[in-house]
């Protein structure tokens, strides 16, 4: 079975200034088709879960992860490195160089959530730098606030939209994905981003 993708990336995409050099790309519905690899890459994504330190004890993180180097490893999906393709078709001269790994979140409901934060772990602290997030399944807002302060924004990420963080974005802002209330479904956020970006 092949999955459609949008022929021309940018036909849908609206590309938002954020200030200090940081940019949002967002393409809805980039992804079509998504039903079948979102159930795919639940039953077969080697999942784990992880507990990390926060102030003084250790926690369950709040959501299942799966990570990849593309570059060492096969994908835990084909569809996986064809995404990443396109990616790097679209971004690859802008950016300076190619995506080369996958992670992956499954928010298994509402509860399940991940906190502010900037993808500096590397690189990332110190140089503009791109994460393109594609999600698939149930809905859920990722915020986005100035890292000094100041206003947030709260996008909705639908089944098979695409957001791309770009420029200095990890730097200046934070984001999160926050719990909800309101009943929801699972959702998975796959996450692209150059080496040594995490």
């Amino acid at each position: 079975m092949t999955y459609a993708v949008q022929g021309v990336l940018f036909a849908q995409a609206d590309r938002r200034v954020l200030g200090d050099g940081a940019w949002l790309d967002v393409c809805s519905g980039w992804l079509a088709d998504g039903d079948t690899l979102f159930g795919e890459l639940i039953a077969t994504t080697p999942w784990r879960a992880e507990r990390r330190p926060m102030y003084d004890r250790v926690v369950d993180v709040p959501r299942l992860l799966s990570f990849h180097d593309l570059s060492t490893e096969a994908p835990p999906h084909p569809r996986i490195a064809e995404l990443r393709d396109r990616l790097n078709d679209a971004y690859g001269e802008e950016l300076g160089e190619p995506f080369t790994t996958a992670g992956l979140c499954l928010y298994r409901d509402g509860n399940d959530s991940v906190a502010w934060h900037g993808d500096k772990i590397g690189r990332g602290r110190t140089e503009d730098t791109m994460v393109a997030i594609v999600s698939l399944g149930a809905t859920r807002v990722l915020a986005l606030r100035p890292k000094g302060g100041g206003a947030s924004l709260r996008l909705p990420q639908a089944h098979g939209d695409l957001l791309v963080m770009g420029g200095s974005c990890q730097r200046t802002w934070e984001h999160s994905v926050p719990k909800t209330g309101k009943p929801c479904g699972p959702r998975i956020s796959i996450q692209f981003r150059p080496h040594d970006v995490r």
